[in-house]
Protein backbone atom coordinates (compact mmCIF):
# COMPACT_ATOMS: atom_id res chain seq x y z
CA UNK A 1 0.00 0.00 0.00
CA UNK A 2 1.21 3.41 -1.11
CA UNK A 3 1.62 5.75 2.34
CA UNK A 4 2.95 9.04 0.75
CA UNK A 5 0.33 11.68 0.64
CA UNK A 6 -1.62 12.53 -1.85
CA UNK A 7 0.00 15.91 -3.03
CA UNK A 8 3.51 13.85 -2.89
CA UNK A 9 2.49 11.56 -5.99
CA UNK A 10 0.25 14.12 -7.50
CA UNK A 11 3.53 16.61 -7.39
CA UNK A 12 5.86 13.88 -9.00
CA UNK A 13 3.58 12.41 -11.57
CA UNK A 14 2.53 16.19 -13.05
CA UNK A 15 6.47 16.65 -13.18
CA UNK A 16 7.23 13.55 -15.18
CA UNK A 17 4.26 14.28 -17.46
CA UNK A 18 5.35 18.00 -17.68
CA UNK A 19 9.31 16.75 -18.74
CA UNK A 20 7.20 14.13 -21.23
CA UNK A 21 5.69 16.93 -22.90
CA UNK A 22 8.00 19.58 -22.89
CA UNK A 23 10.33 16.97 -24.49
CA UNK A 24 8.75 17.22 -27.81
CA UNK A 25 8.86 21.05 -27.44
CA UNK A 26 12.45 21.99 -26.48
CA UNK A 27 14.46 18.52 -27.61
CA UNK A 28 18.43 18.11 -26.89
CA UNK A 29 18.76 21.91 -25.62
CA UNK A 30 20.40 23.84 -22.93
CA UNK A 31 17.39 25.23 -21.31
CA UNK A 32 18.65 27.69 -18.64
CA UNK A 33 15.49 30.19 -17.31
CA UNK A 34 11.84 30.29 -18.81
CA UNK A 35 11.02 33.49 -20.05
CA UNK A 36 6.98 34.27 -21.34
CA UNK A 37 6.05 30.71 -20.93
CA UNK A 38 9.09 29.06 -23.01
CA UNK A 39 12.68 28.22 -22.11
CA UNK A 40 15.69 29.68 -23.43
CA UNK A 41 18.48 27.88 -25.10
CA UNK A 42 21.89 28.42 -23.44
CA UNK A 43 25.28 27.18 -25.32
CA UNK A 44 26.68 23.68 -24.46
CA UNK A 45 29.50 24.96 -22.47
CA UNK A 46 27.40 26.80 -19.96
CA UNK A 47 27.21 25.84 -16.33
CA UNK A 48 23.86 24.28 -16.31
CA UNK A 49 23.29 22.86 -19.60
CA UNK A 50 23.17 19.25 -17.77
CA UNK A 51 20.14 19.63 -15.76
CA UNK A 52 17.72 18.92 -18.56
CA UNK A 53 19.46 15.85 -19.42
CA UNK A 54 19.50 14.83 -16.28
CA UNK A 55 15.90 15.86 -16.10
CA UNK A 56 15.15 13.63 -19.04
CA UNK A 57 16.93 10.71 -17.25
CA UNK A 58 15.08 10.85 -13.98
CA UNK A 59 11.39 10.58 -16.23
CA UNK A 60 13.26 7.67 -17.89
CA UNK A 61 13.54 6.30 -14.50
CA UNK A 62 9.85 6.00 -14.55
CA UNK A 63 9.12 5.74 -17.60
CA UNK A 64 11.18 3.93 -19.60
CA UNK A 65 9.57 5.81 -22.61
CA UNK A 66 13.02 5.52 -25.10
CA UNK A 67 12.80 8.91 -26.31
CA UNK A 68 13.21 10.56 -23.29
CA UNK A 69 16.52 8.43 -23.22
CA UNK A 70 17.51 9.19 -26.50
CA UNK A 71 17.61 12.98 -26.18
CA UNK A 72 19.52 12.57 -23.26
CA UNK A 73 22.27 11.04 -24.96
CA UNK A 74 22.02 13.68 -27.90
CA UNK A 75 22.51 16.22 -24.86
CA UNK A 76 25.42 14.49 -24.01
CA UNK A 77 26.90 14.10 -26.96
CA UNK A 78 26.61 17.53 -27.41
CA UNK A 79 28.37 18.18 -24.61
CA UNK A 80 31.56 16.09 -25.70
CA UNK A 81 32.02 19.35 -27.50
CA UNK A 82 32.55 22.18 -24.64
CA UNK A 83 34.95 19.26 -22.61
CA UNK A 84 37.13 18.72 -26.04
CA UNK A 85 37.75 22.14 -26.88
CA UNK A 86 38.98 23.22 -23.57
CA UNK A 87 38.69 26.90 -23.34
CA UNK A 88 35.16 27.00 -22.50
CA UNK A 89 35.34 24.44 -20.03
CA UNK A 90 34.96 25.34 -16.26
CA UNK A 91 34.65 24.13 -12.61
CA UNK A 92 31.30 23.32 -13.26
CA UNK A 93 31.73 19.87 -14.78
CA UNK A 94 30.07 18.44 -12.34
CA UNK A 95 27.02 19.92 -12.67
CA UNK A 96 27.37 19.23 -17.11
CA UNK A 97 28.49 15.77 -16.86
CA UNK A 98 26.99 13.56 -13.61
CA UNK A 99 23.23 13.98 -14.68
CA UNK A 100 24.18 13.03 -18.12
CA UNK A 101 27.51 10.99 -19.08
CA UNK A 102 28.06 9.56 -15.18
CA UNK A 103 24.18 8.45 -15.16
CA UNK A 104 23.96 7.22 -18.67
CA UNK A 105 27.05 5.06 -17.71
CA UNK A 106 25.75 4.09 -14.45
CA UNK A 107 22.51 2.87 -15.80
CA UNK A 108 23.38 1.83 -19.17
CA UNK A 109 26.97 0.46 -19.38
CA UNK A 110 27.87 3.02 -22.03
CA UNK A 111 31.39 2.49 -22.30
CA UNK A 112 31.97 6.30 -23.97
CA UNK A 113 30.08 7.72 -21.09
CA UNK A 114 32.19 5.96 -18.45
CA UNK A 115 35.57 7.78 -20.52
CA UNK A 116 33.35 11.01 -20.84
CA UNK A 117 33.19 11.17 -17.09
CA UNK A 118 36.59 10.75 -16.44
CA UNK A 119 37.68 13.16 -18.93
CA UNK A 120 35.61 15.65 -17.13
CA UNK A 121 37.21 14.95 -13.73
CA UNK A 122 40.50 14.61 -14.83
CA UNK A 123 39.75 18.36 -15.81
CA UNK A 124 37.99 19.22 -12.54
CA UNK A 125 41.36 18.03 -10.57
CA UNK A 126 43.33 19.46 -13.04
CA UNK A 127 41.82 23.10 -11.94
CA UNK A 128 43.09 22.30 -8.23
CA UNK A 129 45.23 24.98 -6.48
CA UNK A 130 47.81 23.30 -4.78
CA UNK A 131 49.19 26.14 -2.52
CA UNK A 132 45.79 27.21 -1.43
CA UNK A 133 44.07 23.94 -1.68
CA UNK A 134 40.88 24.66 -3.41
CA UNK A 135 39.65 24.14 -7.29
CA UNK A 136 39.45 27.24 -8.57
CA UNK A 137 36.18 28.50 -10.44
CA UNK A 138 35.90 30.22 -13.60
CA UNK A 139 37.63 30.99 -16.44
CA UNK A 140 39.44 33.98 -17.56
CA UNK A 141 36.73 34.44 -20.01
CA UNK A 142 34.98 34.66 -17.69
CA UNK A 143 37.12 37.01 -15.52
CA UNK A 144 40.29 37.54 -15.74
CA UNK A 145 40.86 37.94 -11.94
CA UNK A 146 39.23 35.05 -10.66
CA UNK A 147 42.43 32.84 -11.22
CA UNK A 148 42.50 32.82 -7.08
CA UNK A 149 38.67 32.50 -6.65
CA UNK A 150 36.86 29.80 -5.20
CA UNK A 151 33.25 29.01 -5.02
CA UNK A 152 30.60 27.61 -2.54
CA UNK A 153 28.68 25.80 -5.47
CA UNK A 154 31.97 24.10 -6.56
CA UNK A 155 30.84 21.81 -3.27
CA UNK A 156 28.34 20.09 -5.83
CA UNK A 157 30.80 19.38 -7.91
CA UNK A 158 32.93 17.29 -5.93
CA UNK A 159 31.28 13.91 -6.37
CA UNK A 160 32.18 13.77 -10.07
CA UNK A 161 35.64 13.37 -8.07
CA UNK A 162 34.51 10.79 -5.50
CA UNK A 163 33.07 8.94 -8.59
CA UNK A 164 35.89 8.90 -10.40
CA UNK A 165 38.19 7.81 -7.65
CA UNK A 166 35.86 4.40 -6.81
CA UNK A 167 35.46 4.23 -10.79
CA UNK A 168 39.29 3.99 -11.87
CA UNK A 169 40.48 2.74 -7.42
CA UNK A 170 42.44 5.58 -7.81
CA UNK A 171 42.64 7.65 -4.07
CA UNK A 172 44.17 10.83 -6.20
CA UNK A 173 40.30 12.51 -7.01
CA UNK A 174 38.69 11.67 -3.71
CA UNK A 175 42.24 13.81 -2.28
CA UNK A 176 41.17 16.64 -4.47
CA UNK A 177 37.75 16.29 -3.60
CA UNK A 178 38.60 16.06 0.28
CA UNK A 179 41.29 19.08 0.72
CA UNK A 180 38.85 21.14 -1.38
CA UNK A 181 36.25 20.67 0.65
CA UNK A 182 38.37 21.15 4.28
CA UNK A 183 39.16 24.40 2.54
CA UNK A 184 35.38 25.35 2.47
CA UNK A 185 35.21 24.47 5.94
CA UNK A 186 37.82 26.53 6.73
CA UNK A 187 37.56 29.52 4.82
CA UNK A 188 33.72 29.73 3.43
CA UNK A 189 32.01 28.94 6.85
CA UNK A 190 31.49 31.36 9.72
CA UNK A 191 30.77 31.02 12.84
CA UNK A 192 27.03 31.74 12.36
CA UNK A 193 27.39 28.91 10.19
CA UNK A 194 26.85 31.01 6.83
CA UNK A 195 28.45 30.87 4.02
CA UNK A 196 29.62 33.57 1.48
CA UNK A 197 29.36 32.93 -2.21
CA UNK A 198 33.43 33.22 -3.41
CA UNK A 199 36.23 33.63 -1.28
CA UNK A 200 39.22 35.17 -3.05
CA UNK A 201 43.05 33.67 -2.22
CA UNK A 202 46.48 34.56 -3.41
CA UNK A 203 46.72 32.16 -6.26
CA UNK A 204 50.63 31.92 -5.80
CA UNK A 205 51.33 31.60 -2.03
CA UNK A 206 47.56 30.32 -1.83
CA UNK A 207 46.65 32.80 1.66
CA UNK A 208 42.92 33.84 1.74
CA UNK A 209 42.87 37.85 0.74
CA UNK A 210 38.70 38.14 0.96
CA UNK A 211 35.09 37.40 1.19
CA UNK A 212 33.11 38.52 -1.69
CA UNK A 213 29.95 38.94 -2.37
CA UNK A 214 29.34 37.93 -6.14
CA UNK A 215 25.45 37.03 -6.45
CA UNK A 216 24.91 37.95 -2.53
CA UNK A 217 23.99 40.89 -1.08
CA UNK A 218 27.53 41.07 -0.05
CA UNK A 219 30.69 39.71 1.47
CA UNK A 220 29.01 39.27 4.83
CA UNK A 221 25.79 38.11 3.70
CA UNK A 222 23.58 34.86 3.62
CA UNK A 223 22.78 34.15 -0.12
CA UNK A 224 20.11 31.63 -0.23
CA UNK A 225 21.32 29.43 -2.86
CA UNK A 226 24.37 29.35 -1.40
CA UNK A 227 23.28 28.28 1.94
CA UNK A 228 21.76 25.71 -0.06
CA UNK A 229 24.74 24.40 -2.38
CA UNK A 230 26.66 23.91 1.29
CA UNK A 231 24.16 21.99 2.83
CA UNK A 232 23.76 19.54 -0.27
CA UNK A 233 27.54 19.54 -0.90
CA UNK A 234 28.87 18.82 2.85
CA UNK A 235 25.84 16.23 3.22
CA UNK A 236 27.95 14.50 -0.01
CA UNK A 237 31.06 14.78 1.67
CA UNK A 238 29.76 13.67 4.29
CA UNK A 239 28.14 10.53 2.59
CA UNK A 240 31.14 9.67 0.65
CA UNK A 241 34.11 9.73 3.19
CA UNK A 242 32.15 9.59 6.56
CA UNK A 243 34.04 12.39 8.47
CA UNK A 244 31.83 13.79 10.54
CA UNK A 245 32.81 17.30 10.46
CA UNK A 246 31.28 17.64 7.15
CA UNK A 247 27.80 16.23 8.42
CA UNK A 248 27.98 18.81 10.93
CA UNK A 249 28.74 21.54 8.80
CA UNK A 250 25.51 20.31 6.51
CA UNK A 251 23.62 19.88 9.82
CA UNK A 252 24.28 23.75 11.48
CA UNK A 253 24.17 25.07 8.07
CA UNK A 254 20.83 23.68 7.20
CA UNK A 255 19.68 24.53 10.96
CA UNK A 256 20.37 28.79 9.71
CA UNK A 257 18.35 27.96 6.47
CA UNK A 258 15.50 26.40 7.91
CA UNK A 259 15.35 28.63 10.94
CA UNK A 260 15.34 31.86 8.55
CA UNK A 261 12.74 30.38 6.10
CA UNK A 262 9.42 32.59 5.34
CA UNK A 263 6.12 30.62 6.29
CA UNK A 264 5.74 29.63 2.55
CA UNK A 265 9.39 27.86 2.98
CA UNK A 266 11.07 29.56 -0.08
CA UNK A 267 13.52 32.36 0.87
CA UNK A 268 14.36 35.79 -0.32
CA UNK A 269 17.57 36.11 -2.51
CA UNK A 270 19.52 36.59 0.63
CA UNK A 271 18.81 35.66 4.01
CA UNK A 272 20.16 39.31 4.26
CA UNK A 273 18.55 41.03 1.91
CA UNK A 274 16.90 44.48 3.03
CA UNK A 275 12.93 45.01 3.41
CA UNK A 276 12.29 46.88 -0.01
CA UNK A 277 14.16 43.70 -1.97
CA UNK A 278 11.92 41.15 0.07
CA UNK A 279 10.15 40.99 -3.14
CA UNK A 280 12.63 38.75 -5.04
CA UNK A 281 12.87 35.20 -3.97
CA UNK A 282 14.77 31.88 -4.73
CA UNK A 283 12.36 28.47 -5.35
CA UNK A 284 15.77 26.91 -6.81
CA UNK A 285 17.30 27.64 -2.97
CA UNK A 286 14.41 25.79 -1.49
CA UNK A 287 14.75 22.94 -3.69
CA UNK A 288 18.24 22.02 -3.37
CA UNK A 289 17.52 22.05 0.05
CA UNK A 290 14.87 19.84 0.31
CA UNK A 291 16.80 17.45 -1.90
CA UNK A 292 20.30 18.40 0.48
CA UNK A 293 18.30 17.30 3.70
CA UNK A 294 16.86 14.14 2.35
CA UNK A 295 20.78 13.23 2.12
CA UNK A 296 21.42 14.63 5.43
CA UNK A 297 18.76 12.97 6.88
CA UNK A 298 20.15 9.50 5.88
CA UNK A 299 23.19 10.29 7.92
CA UNK A 300 21.70 11.08 10.99
CA UNK A 301 22.60 8.25 13.71
CA UNK A 302 19.75 9.57 15.72
CA UNK A 303 16.22 9.00 14.61
CA UNK A 304 14.76 12.18 16.14
CA UNK A 305 17.14 13.50 13.63
CA UNK A 306 16.36 11.71 10.89
CA UNK A 307 13.00 12.36 10.90
CA UNK A 308 13.40 16.09 11.53
CA UNK A 309 15.25 16.87 8.51
CA UNK A 310 13.10 14.24 6.30
CA UNK A 311 10.55 16.24 7.85
CA UNK A 312 11.58 19.46 7.01
CA UNK A 313 12.37 18.32 3.60
CA UNK A 314 8.85 17.15 3.00
CA UNK A 315 7.18 20.71 4.29
CA UNK A 316 9.88 22.58 1.63
CA UNK A 317 8.41 20.44 -0.97
CA UNK A 318 4.98 21.01 0.23
CA UNK A 319 5.47 24.70 -0.04
CA UNK A 320 6.90 24.35 -3.18
CA UNK A 321 3.83 22.25 -4.67
CA UNK A 322 1.59 24.68 -2.67
CA UNK A 323 2.72 28.37 -3.97
CA UNK A 324 5.44 27.94 -7.16
CA UNK A 325 4.78 25.26 -9.02
CA UNK A 326 2.62 25.30 -12.33
CA UNK A 327 1.32 22.41 -14.15
CA UNK A 328 -1.10 24.08 -15.60
CA UNK A 329 0.74 24.24 -19.19
CA UNK A 330 1.11 27.89 -19.46
CA UNK A 331 4.53 27.26 -19.62
CA UNK A 332 7.62 24.87 -20.10
CA UNK A 333 8.79 24.98 -16.50
CA UNK A 334 8.05 23.50 -13.13
CA UNK A 335 9.03 25.47 -10.35
CA UNK A 336 8.02 29.56 -10.67
CA UNK A 337 10.40 32.39 -8.86
CA UNK A 338 13.83 31.62 -8.86
CA UNK A 339 16.60 34.67 -8.61
CA UNK A 340 19.43 34.22 -10.95
CA UNK A 341 21.66 37.14 -9.28
CA UNK A 342 20.06 40.08 -8.08
CA UNK A 343 22.94 42.31 -7.60
CA UNK A 344 22.91 42.36 -11.24
CA UNK A 345 19.17 42.18 -11.87
CA UNK A 346 19.84 38.96 -14.04
CA UNK A 347 16.43 36.80 -14.46
CA UNK A 348 14.95 38.17 -10.77
CA UNK A 349 11.97 35.54 -10.10
CA UNK A 350 11.85 34.09 -13.31
CA UNK A 351 11.88 29.79 -13.42
CA UNK A 352 15.04 28.19 -13.25
CA UNK A 353 16.04 24.80 -14.72
CA UNK A 354 18.07 23.67 -11.62
CA UNK A 355 14.84 24.56 -9.50
CA UNK A 356 12.92 21.65 -11.77
CA UNK A 357 15.54 19.85 -11.73
CA UNK A 358 16.33 19.60 -7.46
CA UNK A 359 12.27 19.70 -7.41
CA UNK A 360 12.37 16.71 -9.18
CA UNK A 361 15.19 14.81 -8.18
CA UNK A 362 13.67 15.12 -3.96
CA UNK A 363 10.16 13.63 -5.04
CA UNK A 364 11.94 10.89 -6.82
CA UNK A 365 14.25 10.68 -3.58
CA UNK A 366 10.86 10.10 -2.00
CA UNK A 367 9.67 7.74 -4.22
CA UNK A 368 12.66 5.72 -3.23
CA UNK A 369 15.26 6.51 -5.99
CA UNK A 370 18.54 7.91 -5.53
CA UNK A 371 19.80 11.06 -6.70
CA UNK A 372 22.39 11.56 -9.29
CA UNK A 373 24.98 13.96 -7.32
Amino acid sequence: MDHRPDWLNHAYTESLNKIRTVSRKIGASFPHVCLNGSYNCEEASFWTSGFWGGLLWLAYRETKEESLRELAETIEQKLNVPLHDFYDIHHDVGFMYLPTAVVNYQWTGNEESRRTGLIAASHLAGRFNLKGQFIRAWTDRVDPNSTGWAIIDCLMNLPLLFWASKETSDPRFRHIAVAHADTVLKHFVREDWTVPHIVSFDPETGEKIENLGGQGLGPDSAWSRGQAWAIYGFAIAARETGKPEYRLAAQNIANYFLSHLPEDQVPYWDFRSEDKDKFARDSTASACTASGLLELSALMEEESEKSFYYERALAILKGLYDNYADFSGRQDAILTKGTVSYPVNKHVNVPIIYGDYYFVEALGKLHGHPGLF
